[in-house]
């Protein structure tokens, strides 16, 4: 069972990944993004399902 200083640096880790992750993406060049099929406007959601995995119901 984890504690809620695991669950708290846990949720600490993944939100600092999220964020390197949107900025990787972001500094990719127009060209480049088109060639692996990612909009700008996509990002936050690429982001998250790489960090965070796909929603659940």
């Amino acid at each position: 069972m984890m504690t809620l200083i695991q669950t708290l640096k846990t949720r600490a880790a993944k939100a600092a990944e999220y964020r390197k992750t949107v900025n990787e993406l972001n500094r990719l060049s127009r060209n480049d993004a088109l060639d692996l099929d990612i909009y700008y406007g996509d990002i936050p959601e690429i982001a998250r399902k790489s960090v965070y995995g796909p929603k659940t119901a």
